[in-house]
């Protein structure tokens, strides 16, 4: 039987390619609790100019496979990689990483976003119930958002990333 191989780019490769696939699966499962949880599609669409479910979806999972990537380029820096040997191990740094994550887009970037687009609160339309009940379900719908994607992102990076290499047998 003959060896196979593995180069630093196709290894490279891997890596990038199960960042790309964690980003868009929990992009999927959190765009989900978005758009049934509180409606927020139409929002997230409006952040990027096309304020329609559509243009919610394509603004998010492009974010999501983008903020895929840049967990690829944490995760993949030595000293974190020797410690990422489990799917389980991904995971759990999915979930810490979706937090930041969302505590920076929401409290951070959001109020930017709303700021630039000349509003200072959510559109009342955008929330699924009036006051402050329907303001409350948008934030815990974002939260579980969040929490859902870090799991989807880190279970789908560890199950392609910890996989053996083709060259191990």
């Amino acid at each position: 039987m003959g060896t196979v191989t593995v180069s630093r780019t196709e290894s490279l490769r891997y890596t990038w390619g199960a960042g790309i696939a964690g980003g868009f699966v929990g992009g999927v499962g959190m765009g989900l609790i978005l758009h049934l949880g509180a409606n927020m599609m139409p929002l997230i669409g409006a952040l990027y100019g096309r304020p329609t479910v559509v243009g919610g979806w394509v603004g998010h999972l492009v974010n999501s496979v983008l903020i895929g990537l840049l967990f690829t380029l944490l995760v993949s820096r030595p000293v974190v990689r020797r410690q990422l040997t489990t799917t389980f191990g991904c995971l759990v740094s999915g979930v810490v990483y979706a937090a930041a994550v969302g505590l920076a887009t929401t409290g951070i970037m959001l109020p930017i976003s709303m700021n630039v687009l000349g509003r200072r609160t959510i559109p009342e339309p955008i929330l699924p119930l009036p006051g402050m009940v329907g303001g409350m379900l948008v934030v815990l719908s974002v939260g579980v958002a969040h929490l859902v994607y870090g799991l989807l992102l880190g279970a789908t990076y560890g199950v392609i990333h910890t996989r053996p290499d083709p060259g191990d047998g």
